[in-house]
């Protein structure tokens, strides 16, 4: 359990970095089937406001498909396509703007996808995703097809829980956490990187470069978290959403 975050608070300038599914919100046997209190968008904004905007959420998910579920105008900071896509608070872009990864990515992957019952394949701006979790004995020939199929258009590959996905070599949540950690609103603060899947742990690594540390949401012992919450529930507590 990580020091009261009031504590934390009150000890000198903190920055929060949140993923969202598994950490935020439960997660669902598909992307599209998550439920998001509609409650949550005002909680964050009230939470980033508190930090004087030092508040970000760095998902996989792309930023579009953020805006389905917070709406397209939430005042935060926020990384999408684990940490590719990047907007400050205000909305406006920061660092470059990525290019989309190769049309013949997705047209394989949706077949290989449609070839198996079970999986479902996700399609994002700048990556492809498999999901296997309602075809959990074809993880390793998931794993297996995406690894070929990345090292063959230069991309790299993201393993999660029941999920592997193709994105850009620069795709990174820990290059997010740095490339925030530089602007003026977060530089100088304490990060705190709270995530539950094993991508998260280039998060928690940035945030200990800046001196601050991670909290790993469920039960994982291959991390590099400092401490640990059960659920997104704990974490709501936790930071009193």
């Amino acid at each position: 359990m990580p020091p009261p975050f009031a504590l934390l608070r009150n000890a000198g300038p903190v920055s929060l970095f949140v993923d969202f599914d598994g950490t935020l919100i439960d997660i669902a046997p598909t992307p599209d089937a998550i439920t998001v209190s509609p409650d949550l968008s005002g909680n964050l904004e009230r939470l980033s406001r508190m930090l004087d905007g030092r508040l970000a959420l760095v998902s996989g998910r792309s930023l579009d498909n953020l805006a389905r579920y917070l709406g397209p105008d939430i005042a935060l900071a926020r990384a999408g396509t684990h940490g590719l896509e990047r907007v400050g608070a205000d909305g406006l872009q920061l660092g470059d703007r990525p290019a989309p990864i190769a049309d013949a990515v997705r047209v394989e992957m949706e077949q290989f996808a449609a070839s198996v019952a079970g999986l479902h394949y996700e399609s994002k701006p700048y990556g492809a995703a498999l999901h296997y979790r309602g075809a959990p004995d074809h993880g390793a020939a998931c794993d297996a097809f995406v690894g070929a199929l990345a090292a063959r258009h230069g991309l790299k590959v993201k393993t999660g829980k029941c999920v592997v996905e193709a994105v850009p070599q620069k795709a990174d949540k820990g290059a997010a956490v740095r490339a925030f950690m530089q602007e003026p609103v977060f530089r100088g603060s304490l990060p705190i990187f709270l995530g539950d899947d094993v991508t998260d742990e280039d998060g928690y690594r940035a945030a200990m470069e800046f001196g601050g540390f991670g909290i790993v949401v469920g039960r994982r012992r291959d991390t590099c978290a400092a401490y640990s919450l059960e659920t997104p529930a704990e974490v709501h507590a936790w930071l009193n959403l």
